[in-house]
């Protein structure tokens, strides 16, 4: 497939976006069977592109909530490579993180390698970049507020002995408070254009896109579900998760007014879980090419789990709604 840049890549997710639609058409399939047991307004969402952080924000934008009435909480579960198949996890609070892409243009002066003095080296004021991008993180950011800024791709130049006019890098910056997000893009803005003057070159070409919102779960309701997915698929597959890094546009719901809950589904052959648990080994993560979940049981799992969690929502409501 050809990605946003116009490159010819891989056409390979690897985060278990089958198995959550999976879960998605057997939890409807449940709730239809079981209509009885509950009573309301229940809107399913075949959420779209959420791979490029596009879908809540264009179902949003039409107007979503307008169109088919603002519900009482939003769910949502994802995959995990972190947990066996069977198994859930919640994660109160920041579950996930912003997210935001950079593109830094460095631009120079060509010329021959043997004579630098008639250059502006691009690759060097880059490498600059890279190192003074570290110290936004380690010291100018609170060590209490979670940020990360990685360099992901740098290339530069052609020939050994050439000294190219330009040299581009791609970053990724995470963060869970939005000011925290933003104190992170100045302090990226600030150091590329001051290590170009620095060099005495033109001011570089910095770039934002494919920004994600951190997603929040909402604290009551976790506690709560908690309590109902112990029910559902037995108190000991049942687990407390850390937040992450990663990224999804899911949270926007919640940022829209709506109390939000993102789950997490485990994945694993529980065999080859527990084996790796014993002996130290670091299994496959998602998007690499050896994730492979156990489809039965997670799928067991996703579905109980996600219908026990909307009957009970119908039936009890949201905590955090009650007056």
């Amino acid at each position: 497939m050809t990605d946003l840049g116009g490159k010819q890549v891989p056409a390979m997710h690897a985060c278990g976006h089958d198995m959550h639609m999976s879960v998605w058409l057997g939890t409807a399939t449940v709730l239809a069977r079981l209509k009885e047991q509950w009573k309301g307004k229940l809107i399913l969402i075949a959420q779209p592109a959420e791979e490029k952080g596009l879908g809540a924000h264009a179902m949003l934008d039409d107007k979503l909530f307008e169109r088919f009435g603002k519900p009482d909480g939003c769910l949502a579960l994802h995959m995990s490579s972190a947990y066996a198949a069977g198994t859930v996890a919640l994660c109160p609070g920041y579950a996930l993180a912003n997210s935001e892409s950079c593109d830094i243009l460095v631009k120079g002066r060509g010329g021959h390698g043997s004579m630098p003095q008639a250059t502006i080296d691009p690759i060097v004021i880059a490498a600059k970049i890279v190192l003074g991008l570290q110290t936004i993180v380690s010291r100018e950011k609170d060590p209490r507020q979670p940020g990360v800024i990685t360099v992901g791709s740098i290339h530069g130049g052609s020939k050994h002995n050439i000294i190219p006019d330009e040299c581009a890098l791609q970053l990724t910056i995470r963060s869970y408070d939005d000011k925290v997000h933003e104190a992170l893009k100045a302090g990226i803005l600030r150091v590329a254009k001051a290590e170009a003057q620095a060099a005495n070159a033109p001011e570089p070409v910095v770039t934002f896109s494919e920004a994600l919102k951190s997603t929040f779960n909402d604290p009551l309701w976790c506690a709560h579900l908690a309590e109902v997915f112990r029910g559902a698929v037995g108190a000991p597959n049942v687990f407390d998760a850390q937040p992450v890094m990663g990224a999804e546009d899911f949270g926007l719901f919640g940022r829209a007014g709506v109390p939000a809950v993102m789950f997490w589904l485990g994945a694993w052959e529980r065999g080859r879980f527990d084996a790796a648990q014993k002996s130290g080994e670091t299994l496959p993560s998602l998007h690499s090419s050896g994730f492979a979940p156990d489809p039965q049981p997670a799928l067991e799992a996703g579905v109980l789990a996600m219908s026990a969690a909307v009957i009970d929502a119908f039936a009890n409501g949201v905590p955090s709604q009650k007056k």
